[in-house]
């Protein structure tokens, strides 16, 4: 017992110095961060995007990724976003062609993905979308104004995608 006790304190105390790791080659300044430190301060910006002008058709919101803050800011992965309805929050899946990665903001740089989604006559009445950076801490939450989000053939799954981080600017 006192083994398994030992191996999961040793487990835990990697897991949050691998949280707090550059995942540099070691020629990162002391400034670059990562895990929810540094990435629960960067700051999102939701829209405006191309709004789905019929049923049927789609739309994309583009999603902006800002470090003003001090030093370099690493996020490795994917973004997450998830539709609230009703009290319910539905995830949306990742395009099939969305690589994550480790993607590194500099002070001042943007990075940015896209939501796309098809508009429906009935579906998905979505009050909020909610984005979640990799390894961050919490959620930012933003009104939903593109109308009623169609839904997959299974009747649950939004008709909706993520793409990976795209750099923003130069």
């Amino acid at each position: 017992m006192r083994a398994t006790s030992l191996t999961v304190a040793a487990l835990a105390a990697a897991l949050v110095l691998t949280a707090c790791d550059s995942g540099g080659s070691g020629d990162d300044t002391k400034d670059s961060k990562t895990g929810s430190g540094c990435v629960d301060e960067l700051a999102v910006e939701f829209g405006p995007g191309n709004a789905a002008p019929a049923a049927g058709d789609t739309g994309n919101v583009p999603v902006t990724v800002t470090n003003g803050g001090g030093g370099s800011c690493s996020l490795n992965g994917l973004p997450a976003l998830a539709f609230e309805a009703g009290g319910a929050s539905t995830a949306v899946a990742p395009d099939q062609a969305a690589a994550g990665g480790k993607t590194t903001l500099t002070q001042g740089a943007s990075t940015s993905f896209t939501l796309t989604y098809v508009l429906g006559d009935k579906g998905l009445d979505a009050q909020k979308a909610k984005v979640t950076l990799p390894g961050a801490a919490k959620a930012h939450s933003f009104k939903w104004s593109y109308g009623v989000v169609a839904l997959k053939s299974d009747g649950k799954t939004p008709d909706a995608s993520l793409s990976g981080f795209q750099q923003a600017g130069d």
